[in-house]
């Protein structure tokens, strides 16, 4: 290996060199056609399928394990690891002492046991059903959007395939847009850039040639000037290059298997974890507190313990995984619905909650279907000549053909049935060579020979650029020096075009006499502009719409563009956006932080912006606070999709783009978009719903035991009774994902904020603990004396038993009455049953829940676990007791709305 050893090529540090590294450095030693027959393939590629399959065999697939597949054994772990299952673990294991190992009665008794082992495994299961399910949905869902790499292969030629079906040996095309599918060796290149920022963390593009290199001098892997990496993405030039390795073997695959890292946690992450340690340091503080009160006030301490870790229980939200985990998963599948596929589940949130989007106006403001509609002299003369050698331009360059080369190819094709003269250009001239775009440049260039001998350098681009790079004018049928005056003529002409809504290029030639040139950017000098080509890309009909409605929802568009300024201000005009003042690239160059800061703000329309301008802009917003979506389908669109929060894309869009996004279109249209806002708001919506319910509910309850701790000589609910009653609790808000969401609250983006959570459990759940009281005091007081025959402590130890029993059967009845009818009043700001309804299933749920808690005391298991029977007139009661409740929390939500102008 040219005297290099394996153990002195530097690479990432994440990764260790081993035999697959060692033959990528060899091979950029060796010359292209060694390296080509090494792997049983030539300069066009494999020869058939049977040595496809024999190099897929000996050197493996092109799958990376990036760690997101795990085994079902760890899967099903961590379901049941988080803090909440813990609470109910140490719960179980203190039962098992007090009630098993040391009875205090002298009996075991595993009821407690039972109960707490049967709601981790219902919570344990259960998330681990619906995670899985989840996942599921979401990998058959990002199935449905392919990367793709073109090949070529003797016995097919050139085609487009999966990147997972590459194998070594394969000759890839590489063009401007393209990821890079496999580690490879270029064979051929043209001005090839590529950005291995993934790999090396250098913003900088780095460019590739096919010469041997040189690694005695200790060069890195990623310096290897003739090697591209697989997850590097093609920033400009085209390139043919051979497979080396695959899949885990490849740099980004070793990175992938030893680091195993996790990505920074959402604000949706945070937000989650915040009202989930919110709730465990409450319980943290009041656990003691009760502890204390009732091993002082009830001389038992075991008992005590017992009942204050029941007490955590029921402060913890414990499905609380399982619900956000379903309220994702059924977001995902309702948005694939309408054409929105998500990749990562919890962008979600991030698309409900997204308050400025920032997008590109083509294809998004108009139809992505550029047509030619004018091919002019400098005069604004129809002049086929122009379209002649813009054909040129468009059908040799190999790199990315866009929608106006395209456009450019279909006009001529129609023309050329009326005029002779462009009938046989494809086969009359031949490419020589190739000056790939580039988005600095905003031109590219293509060399032909024509059927006299004759060698002529073609280009096109945005004008400006285009006349930085002429130093003559076909003006009036002669070739002459371009001045001022002709200068001020042509912008006054493409001023008009961009006026009427068209988009202007202009195109330029060259001769030369050299027969065999290697032509390169410097050869762009001292050109003959011809004309121009104007191209209108009407808007959308839905265009106007789907802005408003964005805005009607509290999403303001901004539209981030490479074109012109004028070209776009008459799109925005036509779909009804104020453009205002138009901020340029140029301009945006010119600011420092802080002037920029306070113009995203004011300014709505940025034209003629680079790759980087964008995603400083979308940066700047999200500085100040918003939360930017960014829409974009090319690759000068990458870094702007990765600074926003939520990239969007469509499956349409360049591999590099649609891999950087985390919600993709099936149709590129803000319409569609505004559908998937709306659906990440329900979302939102129902997983809201369900904390605010739970943390406020719980609040109460936990106000309501130290009441109970302080003046009753007894328990208010033993501690398996408390457990069971959350278990159907929660088997009630399993429903919730199902819920509907008011329109209203789909009107706003909104945030994950621990503090309005908080505001709100302070609020509303001291209401409960007013109720509950009211229950103690009518039990203790009234009901139970009325049944047993006195008052508690008149009594005998079996009649206090049957007191006892009766008091904890009536509150565990209310609390269950109470929390799931209050589940009406919660899940909305407004009159329920009138104004606003329950879904069906949860209707079906809170019914099914309050029956089975109101029988469970008149069965053995009631029995069982310390309830008795109650009598007909506890009903009359409760009913009093629960319709109070309900009219007070309808008079604390307005009052709560008013002051705070927020409900959930």
């Amino acid at each position: 290996m040219n005297g290099k050893t394996v153990s002195t090529i530097r690479l990432p540090k994440a990764v260790k060199p081993n035999a697959a590294f060692q033959r990528l450095m060899y091979d950029a030693t060796l010359p292209a056609e060694d390296v080509l027959r090494a792997y049983h393939s030539g300069c066009d590629g494999i020869a058939n399928p049977e040595t496809v399959e024999r190099n897929r065999e000996d050197w493996g697939s092109n799958l990376v394990d990036t760690g997101k597949h795990k085994s079902f054994p760890r899967r099903l772990a961590e379901a049941f690891i988080n803090p909440f299952t813990a609470i109910l673990t140490v719960l179980a294991a203190v039962s098992f002492v007090t009630d098993v190992v040391l009875p205090s009665t002298g009996e075991q008794d595993f009821m407690t046991i039972v109960v707490i082992l049967t709601m981790v495994l219902l919570s344990g299961v259960l998330r681990f059903v619906q995670e899985t399910r989840s996942n599921n949905a979401a990998e058959k869902l990002t199935s449905m959007v392919k990367n793709t790499t073109a090949v070529l292969r003797q016995y097919t030629g050139r085609q487009e395939i999966p990147m997972e079906d590459v194998v070594v040996g394969d000759i890839v095309l590489l063009a401007a847009g393209d990821m890079v599918p496999a580690d490879c060796r270029i064979i051929k290149a043209k001005d090839l850039f590529i950005s291995q920022s993934a790999m090396t963390g250098e913003s900088e593009p780095v460019e590739k040639t096919p010469h041997v290199v040189d690694i005695s001098d200790g060069k890195a892997v990623t310096e290897c000037s003739n090697l591209a990496f697989m997850g590097s993405n093609v920033i400009s030039g085209s390139a043919e290059a051979v497979v080396i390795l695959t899949g885990n073997q490849t740099l980004f695959g070793g990175i992938a298997k030893s680091l195993d890292a996790k990505r920074e946690p959402t604000g949706f992450e945070k937000g989650i974890s915040s009202v989930s340690w919110l709730l465990i340091r409450f319980m943290l503080v009041m656990v003691p507190i009760v502890f204390v009160i009732n091993g002082i006030t009830k001389d038992d301490w075991m008992e005590a313990l017992l009942f204050a870790i029941s007490i955590a229980v029921g402060l913890t939200p414990e499905m609380l995984p399982m619900i956000v985990t379903t309220c994702l998963a059924r977001g995902a599948v309702a948005m694939s619905k309408k054409k929105t596929i998500i990749k990562n589940l919890s962008s979600i949130q991030n698309l409900g909650s997204m308050n400025v989007l920032c997008t590109d106006k083509t294809g998004t403001l108009t139809r992505d279907k550029v047509i030619l509609e004018r091919h002019l002299d400098i005069h604004g003369t129809e002049d086929v000549r122009v379209l002649s050698f813009a054909f040129l331009n468009s059908f040799y360059q190999t790199g990315l053909k866009n929608l106006m080369d395209i456009s450019i190819i279909e006009r001529t094709n129609e023309e050329s049935e009326n005029e002779p003269s462009l009938r046989r250009l494809s086969t009359s001239y031949a490419k020589i060579d190739e000056i790939p775009f580039d988005f600095e440049r905003r031109r590219m260039s293509v060399v032909v020979t024509s059927p006299d001998g004759g060698t002529t350098l073609i280009t096109k681009g945005a004008v400006e650029e285009m006349l930085s790079v002429c130093r003559y004018a076909e003006y009036r049928g002669e070739v002459i020096e371009l001045t001022d005056t002709i200068i001020d003529e042509i912008r006054i002409m493409v001023e008009n075009l961009n006026d009427d809504g068209m988009r202007v290029i202009a195109i330029a030639r060259k001769s030369s006499t050299v027969k065999t040139p290697t032509f390169s950017v410097a050869d762009e000098s001292d050109m003959v502009l011809m004309g121009y080509l104007a191209f209108l890309d009407p808007p959308k009909e839905s265009a106007q719409a789907a802005i408003a409605a964005l805005n009607a929802h509290g999403v303001n568009v901004k539209i981030l563009t490479g074109d012109n300024d004028l070209v776009t201000s008459a799109i925005c005009r036509q779909v009804g956006m104020k453009t205002g003042k138009i901020v340029l690239g140029s301009d945006v160059e010119d600011m420092d932080d802080a002037t920029l800061s306070d113009t995203v703000e004011k300014t709505d329309v940025f034209a003629k912006l680079s790759p980087q301008q964008k995603a400083r802009i979308v940066s700047m917003l999200r500085e100040n606070g918003h939360v930017v979506g960014y829409m974009g389908d090319g690759i000068n669109d990458a870094s702007a999709m990765k600074a926003s929060d939520v990239g969007i894309s469509v499956d349409t869009a360049v591999d590099i783009a649609k891999e950087s996004a985390d919600v993709i279109l099936l149709e590129k249209d803000l319409m569609v978009l505004e559908q998937g806002v709306v659906e990440g708001r329900k979302t939102y919506g129902n997983m809201i719903k369900y904390i605010k319910m739970t943390t406020s509910s719980n609040f109460g309850n936990m106000f309501s035991v130290l009441a109970a701790s302080i003046f009753l000589p007894f328990l208010p609910m033993a501690a398996v009774q408390i457990i069971l009653l959350n278990l159907i609790y929660d088997g009630v808000n399993v429903a919730l994902p199902w819920d509907n969401v008011d329109k209203t609250e789909l009107m706003e983006p909104k945030k994950w904020e621990a503090s309005s959570i908080g505001r709100f459990m302070l609020h509303i759940g001291p209401v409960s603990s007013i109720f509950d009281i009211l229950t103690f005091l009518l039990m203790f007081f009234v009901i139970c004396p009325a049944v047993v025959g006195g008052p508690f402590h008149t009594l005998g130890v079996e009649r206090q038993i049957l007191f006892i029993a009766l008091f904890q059967a009536g509150w565990f009845i209310e609390s269950m009455w109470s929390q799931t009818l209050i589940m009406q009043m919660i899940r909305t700001p407004h009159v329920p049953f009138i104004e606003s309804r329950a879904s069906m299933p949860v209707i079906l749920a809170s019914a099914a829940g309050i029956a089975l808690t109101t029988f469970i005391p008149y069965t053995a298991f009631g029995a069982a676990i310390g309830l008795t029977p109650l009598p007909g007139i506890y009903f009359a009661w409760l009913f009093a007791i629960i319709a109070g409740y309900v009219l007070l929390v309808e008079v604390v939500k307005v009052a709560y709305i008013r002051k705070y102008h927020e409900w959930l």
